[in-house]
C-alpha cells in the first residue's frame, strides 16, 4: 500500500472521510485527488450520526436574513457577520447540490422539502433526510458518489501524524499505515478531521475524533481560533453507552419537553424554555443535576405514538435501553457534542499556513461565534467545501523536499479524559483551568500517545483561562458576567506552550492575565 501512496506526488491531499472531506474532492474533480481516512469511508465519521439535518431558509416565510438573524443572536456576539451572510446565502444551493448528488431528503406529499423546527430559530427552515438518520443518508450518497469518482483516490486505514513544513509553508504530510511510516510529497492539505469528542468521557461523537487535525495545524505553526468555546448538547441518552447516543433537538421542536423525577418542567422560567439556545438548555439541566435531581425527556404526548416514525434512529437507541420513547421517560444528561473553535480559516478555507486548508467542524470561519446555532455545522461544511475546493484547485502544486520525522505514535486522550471533562465541561472555574495547564503542560512537551490530545487541550485550557468573562457556551462561575466588548480569541501553539510556561512561573493568577 505505502508503495502505492507514494506514486501520488503532488496531488491534494484531504485527511478526513466526513461529509466536509468528500464534497471537497467531489468539487475538485476531475483533478485527482487523495483522500486519506483512518478508518473505512464513513465509519467512524461524526457527519454519518448527525440527526438534526440543515439549516437554510427555504420557508416561503423565511429569508437569509432571518437566518443570520438567528446565528448572531446564538453566536452571542463573537460571529463574524460578514462570513455568516455569505455562508447563509449560499445555503439553499447547497441543498440542491446534495439532491443532484443523490441525498433523499424528506419531502411532503406534493414533493416540496419537508421543513422542521429547532431550538433558536424562528422559522421552520431544518432539512432533514431519513428523519433523524440526516447524516447516515448524505454520507451514504456521497461515499457512492466518490467511490465512483475516478479522479478521487481513497486510502483506508492511514492516519496523518504529522505535516511537513518548510519557511511556513505545507511540503507534505507523514502518515501511519500497517506497514511504516510513509512520506506523501503535496504543497497542498485539506484538514477535514471533524472534532474533539474523544477527549471527553461523556460525548455524542465517536471516540476516535481527538483533535488530531487542531494538532496536525497546530504543530505547523498554524493560528487556532476561539478553541474555549465547545457545545454540550443537552439531551444526550443518559446510560452507560460511550459515546452517548443524542436525543435530537428536532424532539424538543416536535413538542417534547424537560421535566425532572418530580414531573416539574424547570425550565418553564427560562426565556425559550425547551427551545432556548443549547448552552442555556444545557447549563440548566447540568445545574438541576448537580443538586440531586435527574433530568428526562418527555415525548409520550409530543410526539407521542408518531414518536417512532419520526426519530427512528433515537426509538432505536432508546429501545436497546429498554425504554420506550412514546411511553417513557428518557433520562438525559448534557454531552460534549460540537467545537466551534478551529482552525482560523479566512473565506476560501485557507488557514495562515500556506498550502493548508481545513473545513468543517475542523475549522473555524466565524459563522458559530460563541454558540452554534442548531444544525448551521452540516450547511457550514457543505457550502464552504465548494469554496475550499475552488482555493485548492487554484493554488500551486509546491516543491519536492526532503523530510524525515521519527515515528509518531498513534493520539490516545484515555488517560486526559476525567482532567479535561472536569476542567472544560459546562460550567468552569480558575482554579480547575489552573490545574489542567499545569498538568497538560509537560505532556504536551513529551512524545508518546498523550502528547498530540494534551497539546489540543492545553491549548484549549489556556484559551479558556484568558477568557475572563461568560459568553455563549464557555460559562466561568469565577467570571459570570458578559464582558462589554467583544473579542474573538486566537492562538498559537508556541503561545500557548510560552503562555502555560509563564503561568507556571508566577505566583498568582494575576500576574498571567494581566
Amino acid at each position: 500500500m505505502s508503495a502505492d501512496i507514494r506514486s501520488f506526488f503532488g496531488r491534494p491531499i484531504i485527511i478526513g472521510g466526513g461529509i466536509a472531506g468528500l464534497l471537497t474532492a467531489l468539487h475538485l474533480a476531475p483533478e485527482p485527488v487523495l483522500i486519506l481516512s483512518r478508518t473505512s469511508l464513513g465509519s467512524d465519521a461524526s457527519s454519518a450520526w448527525a440527526q438534526g439535518g440543515l439549516a437554510a431558509s427555504l420557508g416561503g416565510d423565511d429569508y437569509p436574513v432571518l437566518h443570520l438573524a438567528d446565528t448572531l443572536a446564538a453566536g452571542d456576539g463573537l460571529c463574524d457577520a460578514e462570513a455568516a451572510t455569505r455562508i447563509l446565502q449560499a445555503a439553499p444551493d447547497a441543498i440542491e447540490t446534495l439532491a443532484s448528488l443523490g441525498v433523499r431528503f424528506d419531502r411532503t406529499p406534493e414533493g416540496a422539502l419537508r421543513l422542521g423546527l429547532e431550538a433558536a430559530h424562528g422559522r421552520r427552515r431544518i432539512v432533514h433526510a431519513g428523519g433523524d438518520g440526516s447524516g447516515q443518508e448524505i454520507m451514504r450518497a456521497l461515499v457512492k458518489a466518490v467511490r465512483s469518482a475516478p479522479s478521487i483516490v481513497v486510502v483506508e486505514g492511514v492516519e496523518a501524524r504529522r505535516l511537513a513544513m518548510e519557511d511556513n509553508t505545507v511540503r507534505g504530510v507523514w502518515a501511519s499505515c500497517s506497514m511504516s511510516p510513509v512520506f506523501l510529497c503535496t504543497g497542498r492539505v485539506v484538514l477535514a478531521t471533524g472534532g474533539i469528542g474523544g477527549l471527553f468521557l461523556d460525548t455524542t461523537n465517536p471516540l476516535g475524533s481527538c483533535g488530531q487535525g487542531l494538532a496536525l495545524a497546530a504543530r505547523a505553526g498554524a493560528v487556532l481560533a476561539d478553541l474555549e468555546f465547545i457545545q454540550f448538547h443537552p439531551t444526550a441518552l443518559d446510560g452507560p453507552d460511550r459515546p452517548m447516543p443524542l436525543i435530537s433537538e428536532a424532539v424538543r421542536g416536535e413538542g417534547a419537553v424537560i421535566i425532572d423525577e418530580t414531573g416539574q418542567r424547570f425550565l418553564e422560567g427560562v426565556p425559550g424554555a425547551e427551545l432556548a439556545p443549547r448552552d442555556v438548555v444545557a447549563r440548566a439541566i447540568w445545574t438541576h443535576l448537580s443538586m440531586g435531581h435527574r433530568a428526562f425527556l418527555d415525548g409520550r404526548e409530543k410526539p407521542g405514538p408518531t414518536f417512532a416514525r419520526q426519530f427512528p434512529t433515537i426509538a432505536s437507541a432508546c429501545r436497546r435501553a429498554g425504554i420506550d420513547p412514546a411511553r417513557d421517560l428518557i433520562p438525559i444528561r448534557p454531552a460534549q457534542h460540537y467545537h466551534m473553535g478551529g482552525v482560523a480559516v479566512d473565506r476560501d478555507g485557507r488557514s495562515s499556513v500556506a498550502g493548508l486548508w481545513a473545513c468543517g467542524e475542523v475549522a473555524s470561519t466565524g459563522l458559530h461565534g460563541a454558540n452554534r446555532l442548531a444544525s448551521n455545522s452540516l450547511t457550514e461544511a457543505v457550502v464552504c467545501a465548494r469554496w475550499v475546493a475552488e482555493s485548492v484547485a487554484g493554488s500551486p502544486l509546491g516543491l519536492r523536499t526532503r523530510s524525515s520525522v521519527r515515528e509518531i505514535p498513534a493520539p490516545n486522550p484515555l488517560s486526559l479524559r476525567p482532567l479535561l471533562s472536569r476542567s472544560l465541561g459546562v460550567k468552569r472555574d480558575g482554579e480547575f483551568l489552573r490545574d489542567a495547564v499545569s498538568t497538560l503542560l509537560p505532556l504536551a512537551e513529551l512524545h508518546h500517545a498523550a502528547t498530540d490530545p494534551a497539546a489540543v487541550g492545553l491549548m484549549i485550557a489556556v484559551a479558556a483561562l484568558l477568557r475572563q468573562e461568560s459568553r455563549g457556551a464557555h460559562y466561568r462561575t469565577d467570571f459570570p458576567d458578559r464582558a462589554v466588548v467583544a473579542r474573538r480569541s486566537r492562538l498559537t501553539l508556541d503561545e500557548a506552550l510560552a503562555t502555560a510556561r509563564e503561568f507556571a512561573c508566577s505566583s498568582t493568577l494575576e500576574e498571567l492575565e494581566q
